[in-house]
């Protein structure tokens, strides 16, 4: 580790010190959780090594709504921001507007990381960008109230999941009319694509599109999976579940409002926090399978990108290198619960202190199920549009599932036209 910071602390020196005078860089960093304040934290630290500034500024909570401002700011070649914070399903559709890190930062440095989010950020053999943190969705659960009803592990099934959910739900509103036994991501937006395709994939239905680019949605277990969690909204999940993004899902599970809880890791931190009314009570496992299906978690995670377009392309990229350091990605671990894109990281002690399960569902975090951004890309917003769509007819009850595939299928078979 000495060695690692020596290193780190060097380059940040001789960057500093190539600099004529101090510069201000714009941020485009997180907005969801913790993450702006995360983010203002390791931007203070690196200013106050190098002298310059960093103006963080805030993005919409969506992910959609995010690249939709990012891809107006950068296609109109504009250099108002200097490092974006971009999803890992982002390189190739903004990739063409963002600075080759390999010439800014050493190789060794982006050798540490995760070899498959690393080949994942290179486009036309650019690294366009460094990974921050990866994700993989979990399922949370009250340990008390599982000791309470006579539980003692996490539900392995989703019909292990709705039965408990039922019985823990029915006993908790004889004193809180407002608990719920389950609430997820369920509104029309990229979290949904993410738990949707945990769903069918935990079904053994595959994904929304395979690697060669067939459209496989359409099939028996993936109806299965629709119909399942179909049945969960309106009676262990609250209707207005269809309305709930990754903050209002956590609203309600850390005021004690909920059994379980499909999140990401950022969620834990925040529920172990002093003053939150479960702290001590949280408990993190696999998300469910189907009948014959084994547990899927989709990938998420983000990069940091520099602009092409930014007129300090060298004191960027600067940035980029220490926020996605080991000992900064290790105060984010231990501070925030944000999975490190570094395997030493999950055997470091003092993280695992901080998130055990971050030990535990290691195999999780590094098996995740990646939605199809590689293979239709260009046209993936537009496959995860339809999709989510697709799903969210069926949460709200407007569709049945078995139709509802079937002209998704439709769709995208469509939007790929001769190829994608």
């Amino acid at each position: 580790m000495k060695t690692v910071l020596t290193t780190l602390s060097l380059s940040l020196l001789f960057a500093a010190a190539s600099q004529s005078s101090a510069v201000t860089l714009t941020f485009a960093c997180d907005s969801v959780g913790q993450g702006y304040d995360e983010c203002q934290k390791g931007a203070n630290a690196w200013a106050k090594q190098t002298g310059n500034t960093v103006r963080l500024v805030q993005v919409p909570k969506e992910t959609d709504q995010r690249l939709a401002l990012y891809q107006q700011q950068l296609g109109a070649r504009s250099a108002d921001v200097d490092v974006y914070m971009i999803d890992v399903v982002w390189p190739g559709l903004v990739g063409q507007h963002l600075l080759d890190l390999k010439k800014y930062i050493p190789a060794a440095e982006v050798n540490r990381h995760f070899p498959a989010i690393v080949q994942n950020n290179t486009i036309g053999g650019k690294l366009v960008g460094m990974p921050f943190f990866t994700d993989a969705g979990v399922l949370y659960y009250r340990t008390d109230l599982l000791k309470k009803y006579g539980y003692n592990a996490a539900p392995k099934t989703w019909n292990e999941l709705a039965t408990m959910a039922q019985k823990i739900q029915a006993g908790e509103r004889k004193s809180n009319p407002r608990f719920v036994g389950f609430v997820f991501q369920g509104k029309n937006y990229e979290g949904l694509t993410c738990d949707a395709l945990e769903w069918v994939s935990s079904f053994g239905g595959g994904s929304i599109v395979d690697s060669s680019g067939k459209v496989t949605i359409n099939n028996a277990k993936a109806v299965q999976a629709l119909q399942a969690i179909q049945g969960l909204v309106g009676t262990v999940s609250p209707s207005a579940v269809t309305t709930y993004g990754e903050e209002e899902a956590r609203n309600v599970w850390q005021a004690g409002n909920s059994a379980f809880m499909r999140n990401w890791p950022y969620a834990y931190s925040l529920a172990q926090d002093q003053g939150s009314p479960i702290r001590g009570k949280v408990g993190v496992a696999a998300l469910p399978a189907g009948p014959g299906g084994k547990p899927a978690a989709t990938l998420g995670g983000w990069q940091l990108a520099v602009n092409a377009y930014s007129k300090n392309p060298k004191e960027a990229a600067s940035l980029v290198q220490y926020l996605t350091s080991v000992q900064e990605q290790k105060r984010r671990a231990i501070e925030a619960s944000y999975n490190p894109t570094i395997a030493s990281l999950y055997k470091d002690p003092a993280v695992l202190k901080a998130v055990p399960f971050f030990g535990s569902l290691y195999d999780v975090f590094t098996n995740a199920v990646a939605r199809p951004a590689t293979v239709t890309g260009s046209k993936y917003n537009q496959v995860s549009d339809a999709f989510s769509t697709a799903v969210y007819s069926v949460l709200t009850k407007k569709s049945a599932p078995g139709p509802a595939l079937k002209t998704l299928e439709g769709q995208l078979n469509r939007i790929k036209g001769r190829g994608w």
